[in-house]
């Protein structure tokens, strides 16, 4: 079985190549990496991949003289006709933002199994799921913690959506859990960048403490298993072990609990695919007398993004793809300075009035829509 690793310098690239040493049957096809080009450079001299690329074209040539004789380097522009004629049964799709729409429809097409970790993707193009014949036959495992955590309750459980009360997604909380709207308003970018439970980059990590990516991950819930939006509900829940809850009707609760470590979610996905337990991970609880598990409900004045989105979610979809391009605008203006902390809901919330439609049938168009979103944005 060949694999195609799409972001393999990244967190999760990284933890895929590490882990397909446990799978001899699984043979490295193609890395895609965005600008890491030296990470790059070492993963092709380390793990040996059929094919490489990477993003940025000016490091093209620089790469193609550093890499093994037997690795082939695919110019970037080549890269989906490539993978048009070149069908693997894994992918791994790690591409933060929307790079990823780039290369989705010739992924979902030429795969068998795709393990997704990218919110913009399910965010902008998860109406299309609904298509008919839009995904040919790959199957989609969702390896964030949170969608992990469903899919693996749904998959592995007999039940009925009707027999469900609600699903809550849980959330950390961030780094200013216990703060008031007053002391928000002088945070600065590190603060906001110092996750308590998980390491991220800057944008996931803001968004975590504005419950942004929480919101998002919502619609992804959504998109995924066809839940009602007034089905799914956040949790705050610092400690960050149990990553969903499914409550039914019948007073009963699934809490779907597991150690914070993507190692679990990435194994999971490599059994699944491979259809055997391969490796048997150890019991994380670490239950004694100060165990304690807390499930807070959200304050919406200390989270003004998520009383945002509850009007959002209601809404058609371009709202939806509207809400989650403007906040990234709005978090790439607070990395500069250029805004407060406090003033990303404000930038959110202001420019959702605009009334902006073009037509969103497939991922060209979708893209086309969130460029043209940018424009009519306030970049300062």
């Amino acid at each position: 079985m060949k694999i195609n690793i799409y972001g393999s310098t990244g967190v999760i690239g990284q933890k895929s190549l590490k882990l397909v040493n446990n799978y001899p049957n699984i043979k490295i096809n193609l890395l895609l990496a965005n600008n890491n080009f030296k990470k790059l450079i070492s993963q092709s001299i380390k793990y040996k991949p059929k094919y490489i690329c990477i993003k940025n074209s000016k490091y093209y040539e620089y790469v193609k003289s550093k890499i093994p004789k037997n690795v082939n380097i695919i110019k970037h522009n080549d890269l989906n006709l490539f993978l048009e004629k070149n069908f693997v049964e894994i992918s791994i799709l790690a591409v933060s933002g929307y790079n990823a729409l780039l290369y989705f429809d010739s992924i979902i097409n030429n795969t068998k199994f795709l393990g997704l970790v990218n919110k913009e993707v399910i965010v902008s193009a998860g109406h299309l799921f609904k298509k008919k014949k839009y995904i040919k036959s790959a199957k989609i495992f969702p390896i964030d913690s949170e969608h992990f955590s469903l899919f693996n309750f749904f998959n592995n459980y007999n039940y009925k959506l009707a027999d469900i009360k609600k699903v809550y997604l849980t959330a950390s909380g961030g780094p200013f859990l216990n703060y008031n709207s007053n002391k928000l308003a002088n945070v600065s970018v590190k603060e906001a960048t110092n996750h308590p439970k998980w390491k991220m980059g800057k944008k996931n990590s803001i968004d975590s403490a504005t419950l942004a990516n929480k919101c998002l991950e919502l619609i992804e819930a959504h998109y995924l298993f066809d839940i009602p939006y007034n089905k799914l509900k956040i949790l705050i829940h610092p400690e960050s072990l149990v990553h969903s809850i499914v409550e039914f009707y019948n007073g009963i609760s699934v809490f779907n609990y597991f150690y914070n470590d993507m190692d679990i979610p990435l194994i999971n996905f490599f059994d699944y695919v491979m259809n055997k337990k391969s490796i048997n991970l150890k019991s994380q609880y670490f239950i004694n007398k100060n165990f304690n598990l807390n499930f807070i409900k959200p304050d919406q004045n200390n989270f003004p993004i998520y009383k945002i989105f509850n009007k959002v979610k209601n809404m058609e979809i371009e709202k939806k793809i509207m809400f989650n391009v403007i906040n990234e605008n709005a978090v790439e203006l607070f990395t500069k300075n250029k805004i407060k902390f406090n003033d990303i809901s404000k930038y959110v919330n202001k420019y959702l009035s605009l009334d902006l439609k073009m037509p969103i049938n497939n991922v060209n168009n979708i893209f086309k829509f969130k460029l043209y979103i940018k424009n009519k944005l306030d970049i300062k």
